[in-house]
């Protein structure tokens, strides 16, 4: 049977933030058995050597940046090295994301100031600062990662809600105004899936019990899950569709009474 090449990554240049656990390494799976060439983010060094090992002796291409998204100080070396690498990008995943859940009275401005400044504005700075790479593809792609929680209320805490809201409206705004420029934005916006951050919650089983309760599919979303979504909309075959937040939660957001 002929591969559709429509449905493949083969040559894509990628970008994945927070690429070495959960979500994001799944990602990163799926870009590099798509074709991609990819560079990926994380701060821990050895979780990075570990990963690039991984992929090389599999004769994989696969870059690792060691930065921390929360420190704005990292973002050059992000920029640099692609710069240096490829000077250009195809793709720009921003993955990386926390929680802090706690009331609302509760946060301290430290608090406050860590969920946006991991959250959000790496998603706005570095689209901003990678906005020539990608406009050098002349088929650029963002895809944010953000949350069932920036559509409904959850049990997840105000201020992480409230970046990813953000990130929707950045993804229509972006999809807007760079769509002359051949670039592509759009979110995915995922429910509980197993990653470590979600199963500090889900451990509590009266807690993951009311989780299921909600979620029409029943049962809790795995990263793969999250990958698929990003993959299709960073292949040639979604080349119609920008300004989109997806959700991947087994229509927990679409479940009334």
């Amino acid at each position: 049977m002929k591969i559709d090449e429509n449905r493949l990554l083969t040559g894509k240049k990628a970008l994945v933030t927070g690429g070495t656990k959960g979500i994001g390494a799944a990602i990163v799976k799926d870009f590099v058995e798509l074709g991609a060439e990819v560079a990926v983010v994380a701060r821990n060094k050895n979780d990075l050597d570990d990963l690039i090992e991984k992929y090389s002796k599999e004769g994989q291409k696969i870059h690792g940046i060691a930065a921390d998204v929360s420190n704005r100080s990292d973002y050059e070396i992000i920029v640099e090295k692609i710069e240096k690498e490829w000077g250009m990008l195809d793709i720009f995943v921003n993955n990386v994301g926390t929680n802090i859940r706690k009331s609302t009275e509760d946060y301290s401005f430290g608090e406050y100031d860590f969920i946006m400044d991991t959250n959000l504005r790496p998603a706005f700075e570095l689209s901003r600062l990678l906005f020539p790479f990608l406009k050098k593809s002349e088929q650029g792609n963002i895809v944010f990662i953000s949350s069932v929680a920036g559509q409904i209320h959850l049990k997840t805490g105000a201020i992480y809600a409230m970046t990813k809201a953000a990130v929707n409206q950045l993804t229509k705004n972006l999809a807007v105004e760079w769509a002359k420029d051949r670039i592509r934005v759009n979110a995915v916006a995922p429910w509980y899936i197993k990653t470590p951050l979600a199963e500090t919650v889900l451990k509590n089983e009266i807690y993951k019990k009311a989780v299921l309760e909600r979620t029409p599919m029943n049962k809790i979303g795995e990263p793969e899950d999250v990958a698929a979504a990003v993959s299709f909309l960073c292949m040639p075959a979604s080349a119609y569709i920008t300004g989109q937040v997806i959700s991947v939660d087994g229509g927990f957001t679409v479940n009334g009474f």
